[in-house]
């Protein structure tokens, strides 16, 4: 699309004037169709200009770059905004450190092949230059800016910082300015011409003749430095490549400048590149010199994450593949063909530290950079010196040690240990070995949820405050607050229950719970209903009864798979007792404990007796509910709840009191408040003092039964009865 199809006409056509109209004819439509595309991929340009600047500004850098570059691909080469875009690229760049100014400095390349008067780019190139500490770039730049805008501030800036810098280190700054006071920038084109001739002839005076090329300054400084014999260029002499007094014209790029590093601490700036270490779902930056060694990734991988033993370290090819790097001339590989507009992705594979490769630059006695903080702190690590090596192999030869041969007999054992564990895994015996562990972690699952559930509902507990001399307004806001509080805990804790017992159908300890805290809400929302007028037709007394039908409900299933459990257990066919066999046969018994058989039947009568005090308290609170709504059911709930509490084991005295005080009796003490709350409390320390006289282990449901009622319950019923 977009390229018009030439179609050739024989040089001999006869046919007078007609072939040549129609030939005509032909270019003018095919010029018509590619001016239409062309217009569309430039309006498209435009657009993605646009949403880069506006991704920069929201310091996107990274995705204002691809909209730049997208955009530069759908414009001509010679086309007006290619300049403007190439130099946006080069500020994303500049945004992203010192390690992107190598960039930065190509895409100004770019942006001046496009337009070579374009003086945003070749100020943006100065100010890289300068941070790399290449003043004599930053001068030539700023200099070239200064010949075609004189009022230029920014330019003007730049230059008089570059000149005192070059001042203070001795070089002859006017010279070097009248050899650029006429200069104007010239495209790259023209400089590909002007390297290649150079390169032919070998002349001193064709590259002397050449001094007005904007990307030829080394020849310039070097000829500089030949005559005034200034100590300050040798090294940039050495690193021109200038033998057999032959200079060259240098394209200054990106490579040439991150092959100056830092060498001796002469310099004062260390070139780094944005890494990203990636391993699994965590990222992490690191900054890393542009020459770093294998090895000091591996020491910036292992400081930003400890926790890995060994690792292996990886790069994606251009074919999408995982590479494993193993040498720094692989590293050097993955660094040229990640993609330039984004940073270096490293991949962190964990393995185990045998299989960590031994990487190259182990045997050598260097130092290099470890690390490179993010608040730009550096640290140092020793690689092991030669003496240690040689050190360790004459002490095995001394004593008669040979360590590989015990690596050996290692590797042999590991071998055929992992090929028995195999024929173990494999067998049939190991499928009931694997059904009870999965079985003990569905329990553990069951009772984290369960537990889970236990914290909300001690946090349902929470204490209200307010002051003693408050008014009852603020007394209002402050109960209504607790409320709201404590039924969300509520909330939060059945759903818990809940999910504890679609995770093992049998946790019967978790269906008791879920009744217990049905049963409490129901309370809850009673006692707050008496506010208003309560009946039974309101939508609060039907939401209290559901609940109370609820928490039944859970408190039977609950009960009915105990009882269940205790049979098969009497009758020496339950789960557990299988698992106990198999286990005592495989010498394991330690890792299922069987307590005494007085211990357990103990447990056991006090388990019933509790969860049966809890049902009656359910039932006894229900049939209060229901007097107060005008049901006839109450006295069918209050006999029920008499017949819990005698299963449970509680005095006919308590049982006849608690009936004597019902509200629906005559002989009712008034103003007594009577709580049945507090006689369950007494019955469960008494069950508590029994269990420790006999030395009978606790179990699941124990802290459950002796966590007492919410204060909240008796603030409700006294602030709201009294406003009733």
């Amino acid at each position: 699309m977009g390229k018009p199809t030439a179609k050739k006409t024989p040089k001999d056509a006869s046919g007078g004037g007609g072939g040549k109209s129609g030939g005509k004819a032909n270019h003018r439509s095919a010029s018509r169709a590619f001016d239409e595309d062309m217009e569309i991929f430039i309006n498209r340009a435009a657009e993605l200009k646009e949403e880069g600047n506006k991704l920069f500004q929201k310091r996107d850098n990274e995705g204002a770059m691809l909209c730049y570059d997208k955009a530069v691909k759908l414009l001509p080469k010679d086309h007006i905004d290619v300049a403007y875009l190439r130099t946006s690229m080069a500020s994303c760049y500049m945004q992203m450190g010192l390690g992107e100014y190598p960039n930065a400095i190509s895409e100004c390349n770019s942006a001046l092949e496009a337009s070579p008067r374009y003086s945003r780019a070749l100020l943006r190139r100065a100010r890289c230059y300068e941070a790399l500490n290449k003043l004599d770039y930053a001068f030539r730049d700023a200099r070239i800016v200064l010949n075609m805008e004189p009022e230029n501030v920014n330019a003007n800036e730049v230059f008089d910082r570059v000149k005192k810098a070059l001042v203070d280190k001795g070089v002859d700054v006017e010279e070097m300015e009248q050899s650029f006071v006429d200069v104007m920038p010239l495209g790259t084109a023209r400089l590909k011409k002007v390297v290649k001739k150079s390169k032919k002839k070998k002349k001193e005076d064709e590259v002397k003749g050449n001094r007005a090329i904007v990307e030829s300054p080394k020849a310039i400084i070097a000829e500089t430095k030949e005559e005034k014999k200034k100590t300050t260029f040798k090294k940039q002499k050495k690193k021109s490549g200038n033998k057999g007094g032959d200079d060259k014209v240098v394209v200054m790029d990106k490579e040439v400048i991150a092959s100056e590093i830092v060498q001796g601490g002469k310099e004062e700036t260390t070139v780094t590149r944005t890494v990203k270490l990636v391993h699994g779902d965590d990222i992490r930056w690191a900054q890393l010199p542009l020459d770093s060694s294998i090895r000091l990734v591996r020491d910036v991988t292992k400081d930003r994450f400890p926790s890995l033993k060994g690792f292996l370290i990886k790069y994606k090819d251009t074919e999408g593949d995982l590479v494993t790097i193993t040498t720094s001339d692989e590293l050097k590989l993955a660094a040229s063909n990640h993609d330039k507009l984004a940073s270096l992705r490293l991949y962190i594979a964990e393995a185990s530290p045998d299989q960590e490769p031994s990487y190259d630059g182990a045997e050598k006695d260097v130092k290099r950079v470890s690390s490179v903080a993010d608040s730009g702190s550096v640290g140092e690590s020793s690689c092991f010196e030669n003496w240690i090596f040689q050190f360790a192999q004459l002490f095995k030869n001394h004593v008669g040690f040979d360590s590989d041969s015990y690596l050996d007999l290692h590797d042999l054992g590991m071998k055929l240990y992992t090929e028995a564990m195999e024929d173990a895994v494999t067998g049939e015996e190991a499928q009931v070995l694997f059904e009870i562990a999965a079985d003990k972690f569905q329990e553990m699952a069951a009772l984290a949820m369960f537990n889970w559930g236990n914290v909300h509902m001690s946090k349902a507990r929470k204490q209200v405050s307010f002051p003693e001399d408050a008014s009852r307004e603020a007394v209002l806001e402050a109960v209504e607050a607790a409320f709201v509080w404590t039924r969300n805990e509520y909330n939060k804790a059945a759903k818990r229950y809940e999910e504890a017992v679609k995770i093992k159908p049998d946790f019967y300890e978790a269906l008791i719970a879920l009744g217990q805290e049905q049963f409490e809400q129901a309370k809850l929302l009673w006692y707050h209903a008496l506010k208003g007028k309560v009946d039974i037709e309101s939508e609060v007394s039907q939401e209290v009864l559901m609940l109370y039908n609820k928490a039944e409900d859970s408190m039977e299933r609950g009960m009915q798979i105990w009882e269940e459990m205790e049979e098969r257990r009497l009758n020496g066919i339950s789960k557990l007792d299988m698992q106990r066999a198999l286990l005592h046969k495989m010498q394991l018994d330690g890792w299922c404990r069987e307590g005494a058989d007085e211990e357990t039947v103990e447990q056991t009568a006090n388990m019933s007796s509790q969860i049966n005090l809890l049902w009656g308290s359910i039932l006894y609170e229900r049939s209060i509910v229901e007097y107060k709504l005008g049901l006839t059911t109450w006295e069918e709930c209050l006999e029920v709840a008499v017949e819990k509490f005698e299963l449970a084991g509680a005095s006919a005295t308590d049982i006849a009191v608690m009936v004597k005080n019902h509200c629906s009796s005559e002989s009712a003490l008034e103003g007594m408040g009577f709580k049945i709350d507090e006689i369950v409390q007494a019955w469960n320390e008494m069950y508590d003092a029994k269990r420790w006289q006999m030395g009978v282990p606790s179990f699941r449901l124990e802290p459950m039964f002796r966590r007492r009622a919410p204060k909240l319950h008796d603030i409700l019923e006294n602030v709201f009865s009294e406003s009733a």
